[in-house]
């Protein structure tokens, strides 16, 4: 029996834990991650202005499963055939878990892919902190003002500060509000702490394309710029053809397929759309981790078991915006010391959650020691 896990991200990293743990003795897991390593995505924005975090949010495998690990990139996935297609050979399964996460959207606006940096990975967060030293002042455009948007928005800022570096930080997005997705006490506290920053805010500002040194805008002002940083939506993984397949609240995408975290678009046991998020991301692997076991399990029956289905109960939600940070518990917001507590315990309590307390500790010792 062949289970395997694609993508080593927050969804990955946590099916793999559990299915390793519920698992019979005769299955094989196989993880395959192309970088051998786990990134803590939700720290990364952290990197522009603290480059020694890196060691901190990248966690070996190795060092944390106990199965075995492909490094090699999913190309493709034939969920009828129940065979992957990697860089590096093809990998045949009897289950297996999609949670290759999600790209950078550049929704085929002229010049923005070849002109922005995203922040997707290590190396972007390097470059743009890069670029943004060689800066002599100027203006740096963040394209998209969702949760990344927001966060290296404001790492910018504070990076300026701290550089005495005359840089005017411009933030746009085509909603109404920043972080357009979430409740508007919340949008709030959010605009108010980027303010605090000295950070522009430009909403209902659509770009239209980008040349070298200048943005259309869909309004037909331009505006010029010096460092583009681009994190204005996703798209699916390229070995699912750019998609994210509509699952229901099962995730099942085949017979023997699952599709968990940002990969998909889920729809949960109430109806409702789930938010790409590391916190959704979690909640569904602990399903498809209790799915997949028991499918295993009757592997030899008629008819498959019935499968648990997963309802999104989202606790809260969370942003750093510089040395600040909002959160919302529940329908209460709270900034200043007490959110940026949360947003170190979340992050550190995750750490342990998957085995890297090595990480957890240095991570709290360098919360603690700015």
């Amino acid at each position: 029996m062949q289970v395997a896990v694609l993508g080593a991200g927050y969804a990955g990293l946590t099916l793999a834990r559990k299915l390793q743990r519920s698992l019979p003795d005769d299955a094989n897991l196989v993880v395959v991650e192309r970088t051998g390593e786990h990134l803590v995505q939700h720290e990364l924005h952290r990197i522009v202005r603290r480059p020694s975090l890196a060691d901190d949010i990248v966690v070996p495998l190795d060092k944390v499963l106990d199965c075995e690990i492909r490094e090699a990139r999913v190309e493709s996935v034939d969920p009828t055939e129940r065979r992957v297609a990697l860089d590096d050979g093809e990998l045949e399964y009897d289950y297996a878990a999609v949670c290759l996460g999600a790209e950078t959207a550049f929704y085929d606006l002229p010049g923005v892919e070849e002109r922005a940096t995203p922040l997707k990975r290590l190396d972007h967060a390097r470059v743009i902190r890069a670029d943004f030293l060689a800066l002599d002042g100027g203006r740096v455009v963040v394209g998209g003002a969702g949760l990344s948007g927001v966060q290296v928005a404001g790492e910018l800022a504070a990076l300026a500060r701290e550089e005495g570096t005359d840089v005017e930080i411009v933030l746009l997005e085509q909603f109404a509000e920043v972080a357009p997705a979430f409740p508007t006490n919340f949008q709030e506290a959010v605009r108010s702490e980027l303010e605090t920053c000295d950070i522009e805010i430009r909403t209902g500002t659509a770009v239209e394309r980008a040349d070298e040194r200048e943005l259309a805008l869909a309004d037909g002002s331009a505006l010029a710029y010096d460092q583009f940083v681009w994190t204005g939506g996703i798209r699916g993984s390229d070995a699912l053809g750019g998609d994210r397949p509509r699952v229901d609240s099962t995730l099942r995408l085949g017979n023997g397929t699952f599709v968990v975290g940002d990969a998909a678009q889920v729809v949960d046991g109430d109806g409702e759309s789930v938010p790409a998020s590391a916190q959704a991301a979690v909640r569904e692997a602990r399903v498809v981790a209790e799915n997949i076991a028991r499918l295993v399990e009757g592997g030899d029956d008629v008819f498959d078991p019935r499968l648990d289905q997963f309802t999104f109960d989202s606790p809260g939600w969370l942003v750093s915006v510089g040395d600040g940070a909002v959160a919302q518990i529940g329908p209460t917001v709270v900034t200043g010391t007490a959110a940026k507590a949360l947003k170190a315990t979340v992050g550190v309590r995750y750490l342990s959650s998957v085995g890297a307390v090595r990480n957890a500790v240095e991570l709290i010792g360098e919360e603690l020691g700015e």
